[in-house]
């Protein structure tokens, strides 16, 4: 086993913050503006490998909040680790900021400097602390199951049916979001639904984070996702999901855990 990862090609993951032409490019392309609340100052990009599913090995990135970089990082290296098939994965100025269009692509994305789908107060992803995965497998529901059900993307229509689970859909990821400190799946809510989303939590909880220096949001962030995992690791039967662990998940104790250590 030591000889094979020796020979093994190392997977490429970084963080970087937001670069001024970065910043320039997301202003132009509508993913920002200074009405948003945080700044290009407070936000990363994390670069990451990914398995497409055609089995090949691409590169892609996210911006999300500075505070959540580290374990943003560390669940798409596990996410690679376990395979787990992305369609792509890229910021929102190559979309021009339009959320509908990253979704029609089958686009993993976090930052997006935009209101809640449906208008009012401002998306998490205005917070950069919120991620979509795979939307088409993993679409938007409102009014499901009546005359007037919508999903997007409007191709994501034959996922809709939830089982059986099918390659890139998000439940067999929760464990792996919640292990990092997204506590809150959109699968769960009642309307709409939204099985794409993960979120770290509450807004006055994203607030806070975005409110300290990075430094301290980034430490404050990591007792989060500890009191997590401690609430998960009290019991011998609990499993996250861990690429290297074929033991179930114990879903009900791990819900339990991210409801009740939900900020």
């Amino acid at each position: 086993m030591l000889a094979i990862l020796a020979f093994a090609p190392a997977a490429h993951a970084d963080i970087v913050p937001v670069s001024a032409a970065q910043c320039a490019a997301m202003k132009t392309r509508h993913v920002i503006t200074p009405a948003n609340p945080v700044p290009c100052s407070r936000l990363s990009t994390v670069s990451f490998d990914y398995t497409d599913f055609d089995g090949a090995t691409r590169s892609g990135s996210v911006v999300v909040l500075d505070a959540v970089a580290p374990q943003v990082e560390s669940l798409f290296g596990e996410l690679l680790l376990r395979s787990t098939p992305l369609a792509s994965a890229m910021p929102l100025e190559n979309f021009d900021g339009d959320d509908e269009k990253s979704m029609a692509a089958n686009n993993t994305s976090a930052f997006n400097g935009r209101p809640m789908t449906g208008g009012g107060a401002w998306s998490k992803h205005a917070y950069g602390a919120a991620i979509d995965i795979n939307p088409l497998q993993n679409p938007y529901v409102s009014k499901a199951g009546s005359p007037q059900q919508q999903v997007l993307p409007q191709a994501g229509a034959d996922y809709v049916p939830r089982m059986p689970l099918r390659p890139g859909q998000a439940e067999d990821l929760v464990g792996v979001f919640y292990d990092h400190g997204f506590l809150a799946w959109g699968g769960n809510w009642k309307e709409p639904i939204d099985y794409q989303h993960f979120e770290i939590g509450s807004r006055e909880f994203i607030r806070k984070l975005a409110s300290m220096p990075r430094a301290q949001a980034r430490a404050e962030f990591e007792r989060y996702v500890a009191r997590y995992r401690g609430c998960v690791r009290q019991h011998p039967q609990a499993h996250t999901g861990d690429a290297d662990d074929d033991a179930p998940e114990d879903t009900a104790l791990r819900d339990n855990c991210a409801a009740r250590m939900r900020k």
